[in-house]
């Protein structure tokens, strides 16, 4: 049986791939924690030894269907990749990482089962998003052997849906003779975005940016129950979080969840820098070792909880709604 052996819920801010001169001059000449988390994480997981693994799954929040879910099945992907939302600053990146067509299958094989739909395509004009090429690029390049495959969301699809998806992608994982994967959901928290005639005032990272003190409230709620296990206490409360507009309406985690084991998921996080602005949008690093018990393991009753390195106390501001523009 194929097995997941590790998780996380990981920013894919444009700003990461900036030249380094250019992200201290937009962070007030510091750099910025989510690149030195990530390369802590490539130190700490996707390069060590002891972490045996042959695939990385990225549930990819920029990547949205309408009338099903789709898994990207081929062989090979490789090209330049310029971005259409922000080409200047993500110009011809060359990528290229073998991927995993037959998980890719296996998973699609499960959405009967779990009443959804996914679809596994292997066209080599199929777009790459930068949620998932972002990532690979610190996670992913040099590593040749190690397989890279993206699943989207759906953006007619609910939370429901999603969990369903991520039965899917675990029940295909287990009947991959032999694979061993990391999943990656790629995306923010909340992520509500300052108007484009202010955004530029809040650029530098500081959570003293993000577009209101009630949505980093929230996201430091929703970062201290994952350092501490409860996932359930973060699906129980989707629908007070959904107001705070979560990238992809949070879409990425709850297919993660729903691999994991949705409230029954006791993994908790270890965190990779700090909790960040990206013009508005709240951005954090957060990966989950898999418990010696499996993903459901009862946590031992004496154990305190992982300490987040950084969850920011929200400041007490003048929460600012008139202007800001949320999306999803």
């Amino acid at each position: 049986m194929g097995e997941i052996v590790g998780a996380g819920l990981l920013s894919h801010v444009p700003t990461i791939v900036l030249p380094e001169a250019d992200r201290r001059r937009l962070n007030e000449g510091r750099e910025l924690t989510l690149v030195t988390g990530l390369r802590q994480l490539r130190v700490d997981v996707f390069d060590a030894a002891d972490v045996e693994y042959d695939t990385v799954v990225v549930l990819d929040s920029h990547w949205a269907t309408t009338v099903e879910f789709v898994v990207a099945a081929h062989r090979r992907r490789s090209g330049l990749f310029t971005s259409d939302e922000l080409p200047r600053g993500m110009s011809r990146m060359p990528y290229d990482f073998p991927g995993d067509p037959e998980l890719a299958r296996a998973i699609a094989g499960f959405a009967d089962r779990h009443g959804t739909w996914i679809t596994a395509v292997d066209d080599d004009c199929l777009p790459l998003h930068y949620a998932t090429l972002n990532l690979w690029r610190y996670l992913g390049a040099g590593l040749p052997d190690k397989r890279w495959l993206s699943i989207g969301v759906c953006q007619t699809g609910d939370g429901e849906d999603h969990r369903r998806v991520g039965r899917a992608l675990a029940d295909g994982i287990a009947a991959t003779a032999g694979r061993k994967v990391l999943l990656i959901a790629s995306g923010a928290l909340s992520h509500t975005f300052w108007p484009l005639r202010e955004l530029r005032d809040h650029e530098a990272s500081d959570p003293a940016h993000i577009v209101t003190a009630q949505a980093r409230e929230a996201d430091a709620q929703r970062i201290a129950w994952l350092a501490d296990g409860r996932h359930d206490e973060v699906l129980r409360t989707m629908p007070e979080f959904a107001r705070h507009r979560p990238e992809a309406g949070f879409a990425h985690y709850l297919m993660l969840t729903g691999a994991l084991g949705e409230e029954r998921c006791t993994a908790r996080a270890r965190q990779y820098g700090e909790y960040e602005n990206a013009i508005g949008t709240g951005q954090v690093h957060l990966w989950f070792d898999r418990p010696d018990g499996g993903w459901t393991a009862a946590p031992p009753v004496d154990a305190p909880p992982v300490a987040a390195s950084s969850v920011v106390t929200p400041p007490v501001v003048t929460p600012y709604e008139s202007s800001s523009r949320e999306v999803g």
